[in-house]
């Protein structure tokens, strides 16, 4: 009797590998998030097309038959081989799309930086997509570590300054927001050595870099911080400044998010400037991410 191996899915090849691999119905059901009756049954259909038994099952449990061995190495290679064909169609499927991913914490805003990117950017290639991606404060490269963006808006420091390279888009004076009640929120223009005392917001530790350079680690001269609560948004910054969780620094071009109803910045003496940059990876050589780069370099008010 002819087999018609041709019908052989790769579903069905990964189902087979999970119970090679576990030897346990159950446990490969789970690792499959599938129901184990669904997962015997997909074996079974296999096994019928095949024309033999894959596995022994006996009261002592599951073990490979003779033609599941057989079948294992080419299961593995079938199965590494689509990914890799999957893979291979996501990249020329995002070559095609022309499409560059620009990962951002909070909108960069400055008096429509982006869209002055956007438009020199567009200018140079017109059949290029710009997709925006909006990624959380508890990743300091806003997508860039793990691929999910090919150039981002961040702030240095950068941890593993080596993996990338950026173009500077903003350099701005670091202000101080508070409660528009606290006791210092009446001077027009504040020292930091006047706020060492005071319980400071911080950003999530899996960026400590950043963390310590917006509690201005370097201004402190060895004093450690008092950390007031953890913040991870600029909402969230916002609520906790009004909630009395602590103060906080705030680059200039970031201010207008904090200075709302009951929250005031004010100009902090004795910290240095903080660098917005563009930043893409070092070992990325695509004509796109350069030519958004240029756009950024060309795009940013520059010191004259």
């Amino acid at each position: 009797m002819g087999m018609t191996i041709t019908d052989v899915h790769v579903r069905e090849l990964r189902y087979f590998l999970a119970v090679a691999e576990e030897l346990h119905f159950t446990r490969a059901a789970e690792r499959l998030y599938v129901s184990q009756p669904a997962l015997s049954k997909q074996i079974r259909a296999l096994e019928r097309q095949l024309g033999a038994p894959l596995f022994d099952r006996d009261r002592r449990g599951v073990t490979l038959a003779s033609v599941g061995t057989a079948l294992l190495p080419h299961a593995r290679a079938v199965l590494a081989a689509w990914e890799a064909g999957r893979e291979a169609v996501r990249r020329a499927r995002e070559a095609a799309d022309h499409t560059l991913v620009v990962g951002m914490s909070t909108s960069p805003g400055r008096g429509g930086l982006l869209p002055a990117i956007r438009s020199r950017f567009t200018a140079a290639h017109p059949e290029a997509a710009l997709r925006l991606r909006q990624v959380g404060w508890e990743d300091p490269t806003a997508g860039l570590a793990d691929g999910a963006s090919d150039v981002a808006f961040v702030w240095l420091p950068l941890a593993g300054a080596e993996r990338f390279r950026w173009v500077v888009v903003a350099a701005e004076p670091r202000l101080v927001a508070l409660p528009g009640n606290h006791p210092l929120a009446a001077r027009e223009r504040l020292d930091f050595a006047d706020l060492l005392g005071e319980p400071f917001l911080a950003l999530p530790d899996t960026g400590p870099e950043l963390r310590d350079h917006w509690l201005a680690l370097d201004s402190r001269n060895g004093r450690p911080p008092v950390v007031g609560g953890e913040i991870a948004s600029a909402d969230e910054t916002y609520e906790a400044l009004v909630g009395g969780l602590g103060i906080c620094l705030v680059a200039a071009g970031n201010a207008p998010l904090l200075a709302r109803d009951g929250v005031v910045v004010r100009p902090v003496d004795g910290v240095a400037p903080s660098h917005f940059v563009l930043a893409w990876r070092a070992d990325d050589t695509r004509p796109l991410v350069h030519a958004y780069a240029r756009a950024a370099a060309g795009a940013a008010p520059q010191d004259r």
